[in-house]
């Protein structure tokens, strides 16, 4: 068998990986009305098979401290080679905000230190999602 061109080959595996991503939305969908801050977590395999998740919410309507060691742990503990991090804002407005850039980058710093790497952070709100891969920052 001969391989296309490796453009082809990446296309097609970008394609796998916005499928399997995309597959995932109906796992977030439902905290996008919450009253309060809720992250899910997703572990996936190196077939971006959903391997667990992790779901962490805020006390009343307070932010939400994402314990980032705690995501390393499941991550190392489930096996995973990537993670999605999805978590809503109660506002509606789901623009990410200055917190959500410093956690993606913190926390993807983080497990790319134990060889995971996080491959999304969607951000749901009642007008609408906003995705940090669709604004190129990861």
């Amino acid at each position: 068998m001969i391989a296309g061109p490796p453009e082809i080959a990446e296309d097609r595996a970008d394609n796998r990986i916005l499928a399997a991503l995309r597959a995932l939305d109906r796992h977030f969908a439902p905290i996008a009305d919450a009253a309060q801050e809720i992250a899910i977590m997703a572990y996936l395999d190196p077939e971006w098979r959903l391997l667990g998740m992790r779901h962490h919410a805020a006390d009343q309507t307070q932010s939400l401290l994402l314990p980032v060691r705690s995501v390393v742990a499941d991550a190392i503990a489930m096996d995973a080679v990537a993670v999605v991090l999805a978590h809503n804002h109660p506002s509606g407005n789901p623009t990410p905000s200055s917190a959500d850039y410093r956690l993606t980058r913190r926390l993807a710093r983080t497990l790319d230190a134990v060889g995971v790497r996080l491959v999304e952070h969607v951000v749901l709100a009642r007008d609408g999602t906003v995705r940090f891969r669709d604004l190129g920052l990861l």
